[in-house]
């Protein structure tokens, strides 16, 4: 029988760490990335504070939409305004991160590359990272709401059918 030996000296050795390079080009890529990703979180900031004001606002709006076509005449009107004001507040809170998360990946990308900072660049690719994490779970979540929906009115529809 043949004995096979390995060298154990092979299995200790650390893998060589991979080393990027980041050339002008991409520099400007990433500086070009930050002042987009700042505008878009100012407009994102903007949009959750008109929120926040408008789901301030809804009681006012129900009672004055009530008072014009009549409490029967409005579909919202069963709802209620506290349930439409936590609506849009929490529509506003998930609006908020992505936005304050875009904001901080503009301010360390902007840091990384205009003072050559390593741990800022790492810090922002972070920052992207849970960005796109956020958005591709909220993705996930709707659609399963959409498929329960779809299941729901085929289910209601088979039903009615039926009777």
């Amino acid at each position: 029988m043949e004995e096979i030996y390995e060298d154990k000296s092979e299995q200790n050795q650390q893998p060589e760490p991979v080393l990027l390079t980041i050339t002008e080009d991409i520099r400007s890529f990433i500086y070009e990335s930050s002042k987009w990703t700042r505008f878009l979180s100012i407009i994102g900031f903007v949009f959750t504070g008109l929120m926040v004001m408008l789901s301030l606002s809804v009681g006012a709006i129900m009672t004055s939409m009530n008072s014009m076509v009549g409490a029967q005449n409005n579909p919202y009107a069963a709802l209620g305004s506290g349930f439409l004001t936590v609506l849009l507040l929490i529509s506003a809170a998930i609006y908020f991160y992505p936005s304050f998360i875009l904001f901080k990946f503009s301010s360390a990308a902007k840091q990384a590359v205009l003072y050559g900072d390593q741990e800022s660049l790492s810090e922002a690719m972070k920052k992207m990272k849970s960005f796109f994490k956020f958005w591709g779970i909220l993705i996930i979540v709707l659609l399963g709401f959409y498929a329960l929906a779809i299941i729901s009115a085929i289910v209601a529809g088979v039903g009615a059918n039926m009777a």
